[in-house]
This record gives structure tokens, C-alpha cells and sequence, in this order.
């Protein structure tokens, strides 16, 4: 399992020993989005959705996800959150909802799974408010973006 940090040398999955690394300042940015009909799309960008604002709840939900990160995925570190931002944007082009996190710390490892994390949340709540309209919706292209800060430095996807 050589390159791979959550195993140890008998391939047995553990957290990662962070106690040496350097106190750092990091962030993670990550995007995705859901597609769906345009007759939600147009409900949720008029905000006539029944269970109410779709994307401000779903902004609240993304916020919440990203704090949760450590407690949803096993080998995650629980970290110091020191911002996060979700952004989520109508985009008729999809049709659907494009979504954005940005999550900051300082600490000792990446935020990059609470900024994924983030984004996958807002999504399935988008999905989970507009699903009696819309069984069909689409939820993809969730990827990292963005991720400064600690050893391995800056990385941005082309």
C-alpha cells in the first residue's frame, strides 16, 4: 500500500500520526452541482418550492456537513474549522444548482474532505427539498479545486 497514508506497513487502515507536522494556515475549495428538469429549476430559482428556500437551506446544510466531516468519514481528523463558505448558484445552462465550499483552518492537516464533504451535502439537500418534483435530478462533478497550505504546498485542477 506504498503512497497510501491511511494504511500502515500491514495494509491495516489507520489515522494518520499528524503530531509532527507544522501548524499551518490551509484551505480547500470544492465545486459540483445537480442537474435536474426545468421545471424545478425554475421553481427553485423563483423560490416557489414548498418546503421553502431551497438554496438557503441548503447553504446552511453544506456549513453544517463540512463540521461533521470527522464524525461521516472514519480516518478524518476532527479539526479547528475557521471558515466555511458555501455558495450556490443557479445555472440555467444545466439546468441546476452549481455549488461551491470553501474551508479554511489552521491546523495540522487539509480541509479538502470537510470542502467535499460541504459540497456533497448542499446537493443532497437540494435533492431532498426538490424531490417530489423531481425524482430524476443529477448530482456530479464534485472534485477539489483548490488546496493551499502544509507540506505538499498548492495544488489548483486544471
Amino acid at each position: 500500500m506504498s503512497g497510501l497514508t491511511h494504511f500502515d506497513g500491514k495494509g491495516d487502515a489507520h489515522m494518520v500520526d499528524v503530531s509532527d507536522k507544522a501548524v499551518t494556515s490551509r484551505v480547500a475549495v470544492a465545486e459540483g452541482w445537480i442537474r435536474m428538469a426545468r421545471e424545478t429549476f425554475d421553481i427553485i430559482a423563483e423560490g416557489r418550492a414548498k418546503k421553502g428556500d431551497v438554496l438557503g437551506v441548503a447553504r446552511l446544510a453544506g456549513i453544517m456537513g463540512a463540521k461533521q466531516c470527522s464524525t461521516l468519514i472514519p480516518l478524518c481528523h476532527p479539526l479547528p474549522i475557521t471558515k466555511v463558505a458555501v455558495e450556490l448558484t443557479p445555472d440555467e445552462t444545466l439546468p441546476g444548482v452549481r455549488i461551491e465550499a470553501t474551508v479554511k483552518t489552521t491546523g495540522q492537516t487539509g480541509v479538502e474532505m470537510e470542502a467535499l464533504t460541504a459540497v456533497n451535502i448542499a446537493a443532497l439537500t437540494v435533492y431532498d427539498m426538490s424531490k417530489a418534483v423531481d425524482k430524476a435530478m443529477e448530482i456530479g462533478g464534485i472534485r477539489v479545486v483548490l488546496k493551499d497550505g502544509g507540506k505538499s504546498g498548492r495544488y489548483e485542477a486544471s
